[in-house]
C-alpha cells in the first residue's frame, strides 16, 4: 500500500500529524465500499494483499505532483494540518508512475511540543516504541499498519463504535512503553524492509471507548 504525504517547503505538517493522518487514512481505504462490497473495485486487491506479508511505503508530494496524486484513486484524511492520502494495494510492478516517481526516503519532519489532548472516544491509541528511531515516513508507515491491525484483529464491537465514529487516531506522547504494551490490542513487528532491524516491535494499538 502506497501512502503520500502532503509536504510543501513553506508550511510542512508536523509527525505526529503525519502519523495520525496516515492511520486514519489506512483504515479508510480497507472500510471504503470499493474494499469491503464483493463487486468494489478494490476489493481482490485488498482480499490478496492481506492474505500475504503487507508491507505499506510512504512518499512525499507538493504541488503538481501531489495534485497529481489526488487524482488517483485513493482515500485522502486532513489532520491537524497534514493531509495524507493512501492508495489501494498493489504489486510493486505495478505501481503508477505518478507515485513511483516519488521520494520514498528523506521525509523527517518536527514534531510538535505539546500532543495536545486527546479526542473524544472512541479512538485508535497508538504508540511509537521510544527506544526505536524512525524517520516520519517509516513511523507513519507503522502507524498505519497498526491501525490496520487494529480494525482486523480488535474486539468487533469496538471496531465498530471506532469506525462509524470516523476512525479517530491519537499518537500517545510521553510514552511508558512497557505499559502501553500490556494495554495495547495488537503490536506491529517489522518486516526488516528499512530502517529498523526485523522483527523489531515499532507500535502498538488500543481502542479507547471511555
Amino acid at each position: 500500500m502506497q501512502l503520500v504525504v502532503r509536504a510543501e517547503k513553506a508550511d510542512p505538517p508536523n509527525h505526529r500529524a503525519v502519523c495520525e493522518a496516515a492511520a486514519t487514512a489506512v483504515v479508510g481505504v480497507l472500510t471504503d465500499p470499493r474494499a469491503t462490497e464483493p463487486d468494489g473495485e478494490w476489493h481482490d486487491a485488498v482480499r490478496e494483499w492481506e492474505a500475504r506479508r503487507i508491507r505499506k511505503v510512504t512518499r512525499r508530494a507538493r504541488g503538481v505532483r501531489w495534485r497529481a496524486a489526488q487524482a488517483l484513486p485513493g482515500v485522502t484524511v486532513e489532520h491537524a494540518g497534514a493531509q495524507v492520502r493512501a492508495f489501494p494495494p498493489c504489486p510493486v510492478a505495478d505501481v503508477p508512475p505518478e507515485l513511483a516517481r516519488l521520494q520514498v526516503a528523506g521525509l523527517d519532519l518536527p514534531d510538535v511540543a505539546e500532543p495536545g489532548s486527546p479526542p473524544e472516544p472512541p479512538y485508535a491509541a497508538l504508540a511509537l516504541n521510544p527506544d526505536v528511531t524512525m524517520t516520519t515516513g517509516k513511523a507513519a508507515a507503522q502507524c498505519g499498519h497498526a491501525a490496520q491491525l487494529l480494525l482486523r484483529q480488535g474486539r468487533r464491537e469496538d471496531v465498530a463504535a471506532w469506525v462509524e465514529g470516523g476512525a479517530a487516531v491519537h499518537l500517545v506522547g510521553d510514552v511508558q512503553w512497557r505499559r502501553c504494551v500490556k494495554e495495547a490490542t495488537v503490536a506491529v513487528r517489522d518486516g526488516g524492509f528499512t530502517e529498523v532491524p526485523p522483527g523489531t516491535m515499532t507500535a502498538v494499538a488500543w481502542i479507547v471507548r471511555t
